[in-house]
């Protein structure tokens, strides 16, 4: 299952196992998956999903991670600047009109995520990092900065639960750092739903 067609910002593809012991039911495969087809529900982008959570260092959206996010010495390119590896650390630029990687529960570090801040909740009209990629695509510009720019910044917690599909009051335990783990470790809420919603249709509608 893809969480995007679920109504989850993420591209995130997880194997779901669902049987049922003397079953009986030689349409079985085919009873589940139409009744996943009709539980299908386009995920919206992650600036619609986040817009409305506002700027980090605020008091509703605080700046849980301050990693520092620095240059690749040696860039490794890829044709879209949010699948190469332009930076140090594994975390990757989110595409904000489209849908982020898989949050890991390595999550807290310089494996956490990031966004252009400008070009989310400001008037930024592009983001930093595909005018740098066509830059280096291009060569002219160089891998040779010490930091980027301030613009770029991690995910904050309050983000990283939207993109996971909890509730924005849902109480988590635990410091920053276990926190962010809990959440990447988590099957996305609307993603679990839908399997526990298709296996009750399927008990009411066939057995």
């Amino acid at each position: 299952m893809n969480a995007t067609e679920y109504g989850v910002s993420q591209k995130r593809e997880r194997v779901f196992f669902i049987g049922i012991k003397d079953c009986g039911d030689p349409f079985f495969e085919y009873h589940i998956k139409n009744l996943f087809e009709e539980h299908k529900n386009k995920a919206p982008t992650i600036r619609e999903l986040l817009f409305s959570v506002g700027k980090s260092g605020t008091d509703k959206n605080p700046n849980t991670c301050t990693a520092k996010i620095t240059f690749a010495t040696t860039p490794i390119m890829r044709k879209s600047p949010y699948s190469g590896m332009y930076f140090n650390g594994q975390g990757r630029p989110i595409n904000i009109d489209g849908y982020a990687n898989t949050l890991p529960a390595s999550m807290g570090g310089n494996k956490t995520p990031f966004v252009d801040e400008e070009y989310l909740y400001g008037g930024a009209k592009e983001d930093w990092v595909v005018g740098y990629q066509k830059g280096l695509m291009e060569g002219t510009v160089k891998s040779e900065f010490k930091g980027a720019p301030a613009r770029l910044r991690r995910i904050t917690i309050k983000e990283a639960i939207r993109i996971q599909t909890f509730p924005d009051d849902y109480i988590f335990i635990g410091n920053k750092g276990k926190i962010y783990t809990q959440i990447g470790n988590a099957v996305p809420c609307k993603l679990a739903e839908v399997v526990a919603k298709v296996v009750v249709d399927y008990l009411k509608e066939y057995q």
